[in-house]
């Protein structure tokens, strides 16, 4: 377990980042009026944040591993 949190450690914070940006984004902008699907409830806009970041997360370190592969 602790192998995987740190393979994954940028997509984790990214994840925790991205909950709290949707729920951020839900809290001060969302929808009153209940018509947008994930602003208006919040936890369909944490998760959708969540799921973003975690997904952006995971670029980044391909990223970083197919930079590091280039190096050697």
């Amino acid at each position: 377990m602790a192998v995987w949190i740190k393979k994954h450690i940028i997509s984790l914070i990214l994840f925790i980042a991205g909950a709290a940006g949707g729920l951020a984004y839900w809290y001060f902008i969302g929808c009153s009026s209940g018509s947008c699907p994930i602003k208006s409830v919040w936890y369909l806009s944490t998760i959708f944040g969540a799921v973003l970041g975690y997904l952006v997360g995971g670029i980044i370190e391909d990223q970083i591993e197919k930079k590091k592969q280039g190096n050697k």
